[in-house]
C-alpha cells in the first residue's frame, strides 16, 4: 500500500502556491477514467491531497481531534466517487448515516461513539475508519499517523442509467484557440438520450487558467447519468481575439462582439434607377378597434402587398385584402410569392417568420375575378383580441383591380355588401400606410477595404421612399422602408465574411443570400433578437468573389443597419496556411 509522506503534501502546497498545480478544488475532481478503485491520499491539515496520482485541493482538509483523524464527510464522499443523499437532518453515504444536527452516526443502524462525528465551521466531519467502513473502503496511515491512504470501489449504480462521456482534442490550449469537444455518451439498452445538460463548456477561452467542463445525460426513461467532467488548462500566447475567433468559426446566425464597427467607413454604393412596381401598405391604424376599412387603392400589374395589424376589437377577428375588378372583362390575378405571419402576440415574430415564409415560397396560384365581382386574395387566420397579423403578397393583375385591406370581426365576410357598409378607419398618427413607387432598391458596390459598412435605412445614405395615402391624397414617407425589397450585388467579396450589425434597436429578421451555386435563406439572428450595434450578426463567408443578397427590412424590427464585410481570417503558419480547426464532431 502507498502511503504519501508529508514531504510529498509540502512539495505539493509548494507548486499550488507558484503556480506550478491547478487549484481545482472539490467541484474541479475530473470524473473521466474513474472505472476502478479510487485512491486518495490526504494529511492532517494539509488542503493537498492525490486522488489515483493526480494532485487536487481540498477544500476542508482532515483534522486530529482527541487522538481520532476526522474527514469532511461531503467532500471526501464526492472525492470517492460516492453519492451523499440526504439533507441538513439526515446524510447518507454507504453503510453511514449521520444527524449533523446532534451531532451522532450510526453504520448500519448501529449506533457510534458520540466522538466519531464533529461539525466545524458547518463542515461535518466523521472519522476516518467510520467512513472506510461505510464505504468498505481500504485505509491505512503513515507511521506518524498524520497521512492517510483510503482506497474504495465506486458505485456500481443503477444498471439502467445511461452514460455521460466526451473528450476534448487537448488537455493544454492557448487562449483564442477552439476547443472541439467529441461525445460519446450512451444509453445501457439502447434508448434515446433526451437531454444533455453542460456545464461550463464553452467552444474557447480566451482567459488563460484552468476550466472543468461536466455533461449530464437523461434517457426516455427519465434517468439521468451522474455529471462526467474533464479538466484542461488555457496557458500561453493567444492564438485569436474574440472578434478574430467569430470570423474564423462562427456560423451564420451567430452574434459576436466588435466594439469598433461604428468606426468602419462606408462603402460607396451606387442604387440604380431601374424598372420597379408599386409597394402597397397598410399599417395605420395598427391596431384597429372596430370592423372597417383600413387602406384601399387600385392596382394593374405587379405589386407587393404589406399589411402589419393587431386585433384591438373586443373579440376575434380576420384581416383581408379583397379584390374587385375594376373591368368589363375578367381579370386574374396571381400570387408569385407570399409570407404571411398570423396570430402571434410576439411582435419581434411578425416580420421574421414573414420573411422566412416569403423566402422560401415557391410556385404561385391564382383567382380569376369576374367584372364587379369581389374575391378575397388573402384571408388571416382567425385572430383574438391582442393578436397580430403580418403578410407580404406579391401579385400579378391581368387587369384594373380595386384592394381593400379590411378588418372584420370574425362573424362577418368580406363580400361587397359588408364592405359598402363599412367605415374608412382614420390613421393613427404613428404608423404609416400608402402606396409606394419602388418597391425594388437596386444597390451594387466593390469592395476596396476592409472592414467597410453598407448602411441601410438611415434616410441619408438610403433615403425612405415616397408615397401617397390614397383615401387622403397626403403625401407620405416610408420610414424605415418596410416591405421595399433590397436588390444588393457586391464584388469583391472573397476572403471575406459579412455581418449585420444593427443600429436602431432590436432586429430580428431574415435574408437570402446567392453565393456562387449556392442559395440560402438565414434566419437573423440565430435565436432570439439582436438589438446593439456592437454585437453583429454572421450573415456568410463568400465562397465565390461575388455575392447577391436579397434583403426586406423586417416589420416589427427597428432600422437602421449595416452590413459589415470583414476579412474573414489573418493568415499564419508555414506558406500562409489559415491556422483553423475544421474538425467538428
Amino acid at each position: 500500500m502507498l502511503v504519501a509522506s508529508p514531504f510529498i503534501f509540502h512539495r505539493v502546497v509548494r507548486r499550488l502556491r507558484s503556480g506550478l498545480l491547478p487549484l481545482l478544488g472539490l467541484l474541479a475532481v475530473s470524473s473521466a477514467g474513474a472505472v476502478g478503485s479510487v485512491q486518495v491520499q490526504a494529511a492532517v491539515d494539509q488542503n493537498a491531497a492525490y486522488r489515483n496520482g493526480d494532485a487536487l485541493i481540498l477544500v476542508s482538509p482532515p483534522r486530529l481531534i482527541k487522538g481520532r483523524t476526522l474527514l469532511p464527510m461531503r467532500e471526501m464522499a464526492t472525492v470517492l466517487g460516492q453519492t451523499v443523499l440526504g439533507d441538513a437532518t439526515q446524510l447518507q453515504v454507504g453503510r453511514l448515516s449521520v444527524d449533523p444536527r446532534r451531532p451522532l452516526a450510526s453504520l448500519d443502524g448501529v449506533a457510534q461513539p458520540n466522538d466519531s462525528v464533529v461539525v466545524l465551521n458547518n463542515v461535518v466531519y466523521v472519522s476516518a475508519k467510520l467512513l472506510a467502513d461505510a464505504l468498505n473502503a481500504n485505509l491505512s496511515f503513515s507511521d506518524d499517523g498524520r497521512s492517510l491512504t483510503i482506497t474504495a470501489l465506486p458505485p456500481g449504480g443503477n444498471p439502467l442509467t445511461p452514460q455521460a462521456r466526451f473528450s476534448t482534442d487537448k488537455l493544454t490550449y492557448a487562449p483564442g484557440e477552439r476547443v472541439v469537444y467529441t461525445e460519446y455518451a450512451f444509453d445501457p439498452d439502447g434508448s434515446d438520450l433526451t437531454s444533455r445538460k453542460w456545464t461550463g463548456r464553452q467552444d474557447v477561452y480566451f482567459v488563460p487558467g484552468t476550466y472543468t467542463v461536466s455533461l449530464q445525460v437523461t434517457n426516455a426513461r427519465g434517468l439521468s447519468s451522474a455529471p462526467f467532467s474533464r479538466t484542461f488548462t488555457v496557458t500561453g500566447q493567444p492564438i485569436d481575439t474574440p472578434l478574430s475567433y467569430a470570423l474564423k468559426y462562427a456560423t451564420p446566425g451567430d452574434t459576436f462582439s466588435d466594439a469598433q464597427v461604428l468606426t468602419y467607413p462606408a462603402i460607396n454604393a451606387q442604387t440604380l434607377q431601374t424598372p420597379s412596381y408599386p409597394l402597397i401598405f397598410s399599417d395605420s391604424p395598427e391596431a384597429p378597434t372596430q370592423s372597417g376599412i383600413l387602406y384601399q387603392d387600385s392596382l394593374n400589374g405587379q405589386a407587393r402587398l404589406l399589411a402589419y395589424h393587431v386585433n384591438a376589437l373586443s373579440g376575434p377577428a380576420r384581416l383581408y385584402v379583397v379584390a374587385r375588378n375594376l373591368e368589363s372583362r375578367p381579370v386574374e390575378v396571381r400570387t408569385t410569392r407570399q409570407g404571411e405571419t398570423a396570430p402571434t402576440r410576439i411582435e419581434g415574430l411578425l416580420g421574421q417568420v414573414t420573411l422566412l415564409e416569403y423566402f422560401a415560397s415557391s410556385g404561385s396560384q391564382s383567382v380569376t375575378v369576374q367584372p364587379g365581382e369581389s374575391v378575397a386574395i388573402y384571408a388571416s387566420p382567425t385572430l383574438s383580441s391582442g393578436s397580430g397579423v403580418n403578410m407580404m403578397q406579391d401579385v400579378m393583375a391581368s387587369g384594373r383591380v380595386e384592394l381593400t385591406y379590411a378588418m372584420l370581426e370574425a362573424s362577418l365576410p368580406p363580400t361587397a355588401q359588408v364592405l359598402q357598409q363599412l367605415p374608412f378607419l382614420q390613421p393613427d398618427g404613428r404608423h404609416q400606410r400608402g402606396t409606394f413607387q419602388n418597391a425594388v432598391r437596386v444597390i451594387r458596390a466593390n469592395l476596396t477595404q476592409l472592414p467597410a459598412r453598407l448602411v441601410i435605412g438611415d434616410g441619408m445614405v438610403d433615403p425612405a421612399v415616397t408615397g401617397v395615402d390614397a383615401l387622403t391624397n397626403q403625401p407620405q414617407q416610408l420610414i424605415g422602408n418596410y416591405g421595399v425589397l433590397y436588390d444588393i450585388e457586391v464584388q469583391g467579396v472573397g476572403g471575406t465574411a459579412v455581418a449585420l450589425s444593427p443600429r436602431g434597436g432590436l432586429y430580428r429578421g431574415a435574408m437570402n443570400i446567392e453565393d456562387g451555386p449556392i442559395i440560402q435563406v438565414l434566419k437573423l439572428p440565430k435565436v432570439g433578437a439582436t438589438g446593439t450595434p456592437d454585437q453583429p450578426t454572421l450573415l456568410w463567408r463568400p465562397a465565390s468573389n461575388h455575392i447577391s443578397i436579397d434583403f426586406v427590412p423586417a416589420s416589427g424590427s427597428n432600422l437602421p443597419i449595416s452590413l459589415v464585410f470583414y476579412r474573414s481570417a489573418a493568415p499564419g503558419g508555414v506558406g500562409g496556411v489559415i491556422n483553423i480547426k475544421r474538425y467538428t464532431p
